[in-house]
């Protein structure tokens, strides 16, 4: 439609080719761009966890439409990324969540060549979002498109190397009409560069039961080697039941010699009405409580004063990291399973530090490393019993369907990311968040700082549309918003999995299959939600919505703390000296000449002639490595830039606009 004309209730179009004239309310009016058009998008903040305030890793879930995200996302992240895992629509036809099958009607002669242009579209995006030189692409399918995706590949990706692996996701199987029953579904790994599988002890093909009987396994259900690094626990309890009132036990001081970095004495529990400002301190020591991180709740420790002097003892436990910022010690010890492993001669005893701390390494009889194999067979791959299951026990009542089985996912990444311990991971189908739950739990396993970006749309099933339209609501209403997959799946499953707990607020049951990590526990990460939204170029040329485009600047730094708020500043942001912090509507930075984000490690320079001081303040915040430059001239920015001794810098607002001017086109070719 165009044309027409507008009254302050409707709005009259006419048809671009017909010219037939329509009235429609002007409430029901959308401002869009054509398919192809330049869009210049930004991030607009909806929610955040934070369970790791001291920790510089947060992920990120996008609420939009994947092929605008992945626009972004190749401005932000062009051939860093190590790993791309999706779970795209299966096209069968199936009409419960849009997100996961709904892409064609089962009916359309059409349906293969609709939907292999519809992934075609996002994987030219992805492929330019992988590191060449060593990445992978993995993406899952069924039988219904194995065939056209697998031909999609081979010509999209001729320089690579493509396996496909078979995973059982259903033991039972599933009945079909005059056929076999199906068990399994199939997962195409596309190597870029020198990227190959890595080596594991396990290599994924004997049945949960078997593996147990090779050894191979010590969790009843999973064949996970546990001959993997030694895994040094918080001494701080975790979870929805850490607090003071539930193990008052547990509540005492533990002094630690600071210069020595030793646990020196420990102190006894004290009651539950008893104030632990009247414990003295003792002099030359730093007392130690169970205090959150966060919000300074009074916790508990993991075990009583008798049993940790046991360990201090045995060199079972010591004094972790110093927080200068926070002024923190953290206390670590090797928890049960670890000890048994110890007994058990899976791990030796080497040495001991100047504290009598023991130095654990794998003994030396370890499990023989392998690639993994095409076919995997596990009871924990089953998607019903830990995709379907496991997200009714996180967000009991919210349906999810054909959800990925956790174990699966995690599976699936650690044999590409095993030994790349701080691998960028992107999912743009993201579904349930089964991505993100598993770089979680994977990181907790062994160590890791892999970050994750997911993307998800926020659309709901067709009959909650039909239901929601007869009720007068559309697309933008709160009450249809919050029925959409990224607000009533995907994010409460985020937050849930991080903190320990379901919906409700109760603790989460049981441990992680292959690991002794308790899911009351949750994980030591952050995330933040944004959904996705677009700006005006004259607006950005201007230097207009900087406060919009901060978002962006914090993820092309690479997410490093949480991100920055410019409408409430926090103690993150650092301002010029003689410079009134007070931040305008109209620019978002004030009348300041430069800003620092040194908690995000980022700088941003906004009037050339102050570049002398920001360049002596820059020298002295060593940590800030990326720095953005306002100039409209390229000369200006090169001589700049030479003078910098950082690791990147960015011409704005220049390198935004260009990037989705110049880009728009090629995405189409």
């Amino acid at each position: 439609m165009s044309g027409g004309g507008i009254t302050p209730t409707s709005a009259i179009c006419l048809h671009r080719t017909t010219h037939e004239a329509h009235t429609f309310p002007l409430g029901d009016l959308v401002c869009i761009a054509e398919f192809g058009e330049p869009i210049y998008p930004t991030l607009k903040p909806i929610d955040s966890v934070c369970n790791a305030p001291d920790s510089d890793l947060w992920h990120t879930l996008i609420e939009a439409d994947n092929y605008h995200a992945l626009q972004l996302l190749e401005y932000l992240y062009a051939g860093k990324v190590d790993c791309i895992y999706i779970d795209p629509p299966y096209n069968t036809g199936a009409r419960d969540w849009k997100y996961n099958n709904d892409y064609v009607d089962s009916n359309d002669a059409y349906r293969h060549s609709k939907w292999l242009s519809f992934m075609e579209k996002r994987l030219k995006l992805a492929k330019r979002l992988l590191n060449p030189k060593d990445s992978v692409l993995i993406v899952t399918i069924d039988e219904k498109e194995y065939l056209h995706l697998g031909c999609l590949l081979e010509e999209m990706f001729p320089e690579a190397h493509i396996q496909m692996v078979s995973i059982v996701i259903n033991p039972n199987g599933v009945a079909r009409d005059h056929e076999m029953y199906r068990l399994e579904e199939y997962a195409f790994f596309i190597y870029k560069g020198d990227a190959g599988p890595a080596m594991l002890a396990d290599p994924l093909f004997t049945s949960d039961v078997a593996a147990r009987k090779m050894g191979k396994a010590a969790e009843d259900e999973c064949s996970h080697s546990q001959r993997t690094s030694v895994r040094w626990e918080r001494l701080l309890r975790g979870g929805s039941n850490s607090n003071r009132s539930h193990s008052p036990g547990c509540f005492y001081p533990v002094y630690i010699d600071p210069i020595k970095r030793k646990i020196v004495e420990i102190g006894e529990a004290i009651g539950k009405e008893q104030d632990k400002e009247s414990i003295p301190d003792k002099d030359g020591l730093v007392t130690i409580w169970p205090i959150s991180e966060g919000r300074g709740e009074e916790k508990v420790w993991r075990t009583t004063p008798s049993n940790l002097r046991s360990l201090v003892q045995s060199g079972y436990a010591k004094v972790g990291a110093y927080n200068k910022n926070k002024d923190r010690w953290s206390l670590l010890y090797l928890g049960s399973k670890q000890r048994e492993r110890i007994e058990d001669g899976q791990l030796a005893i080497i040495g001991r530090d100047e504290n009598g701390v023991v130095i654990v390494e794998e003994a030396e009889e370890q499990v023989i490393k392998k690639f993994p194999k095409t076919i995997w067979n596990r009871q924990s791959h089953s998607a019903g019993e830990y995709g379907s299951r496991l997200i009714r026990a996180i967000i009991p009542g919210r349906d999810f369907s054909f959800p990925k089985s956790l174990y699966a996912v995690r599976d699936t990444l650690k044999t590409i990311v095993a030994n790349k311990p701080n691998a960028l991971i992107v999912d743009f189908f993201a579904g349930s968040g089964t991505t993100l739950h598993a770089v979680n739990l994977l990181n907790a396993e062994d160590g890791g700082h892999r970050r994750c970006i997911l993307v998800t749309n926020n659309e709901v099933s067709e009959a909650e549309a039909k239901d929601l339209t007869k009720k007068g609501y559309k697309p933008g209403d709160p009450e249809w918003e919050k029925l959409g997959i990224a607000r009533y799946v995907t994010w409460p499953r985020t937050v849930c999995s991080i903190e320990g707990h379901d919906i409700n607020g109760n603790p989460l049951k049981g441990n992680y299959i292959g690991s002794d990590i308790p899911m009351a526990d949750g994980f030591k990460s952050n995330c933040t939600y944004f959904k996705i939204a677009f700006l005006d170029k004259t607006e950005v040329a201007l230097g207009r919505q900087f406060r919009e485009i901060l978002p962006i600047l914090w993820m092309k730094s690479g997410c490093v703390g949480a991100c920055p708020d410019m409408a409430s500043p926090t103690p993150s942001v650092s301002l010029s000296a003689d410079i009134s912090p007070s931040l305008s509507i109209r620019e978002g930075r004030g009348d300041n000449p430069y800003l620092f984000f040194p908690a995000n490690h980022f700088a941003v320079l906004f009037d050339e002639a102050s570049f002398s001081t920001f360049q002596w303040e820059l020298h002295e915040q060593p940590q800030i490595q990326t720095v953005f430059l306002v100039t409209d001239y390229e000369v200006n920015y090169r001589a700049m830039k030479s003078k910098l001794h950082v690791q990147t810098t960015y011409q704005l607002y220049r390198d935004y606009l260009d990037n989705f001017r110049i880009n728009h086109g090629r995405n189409e070719r």
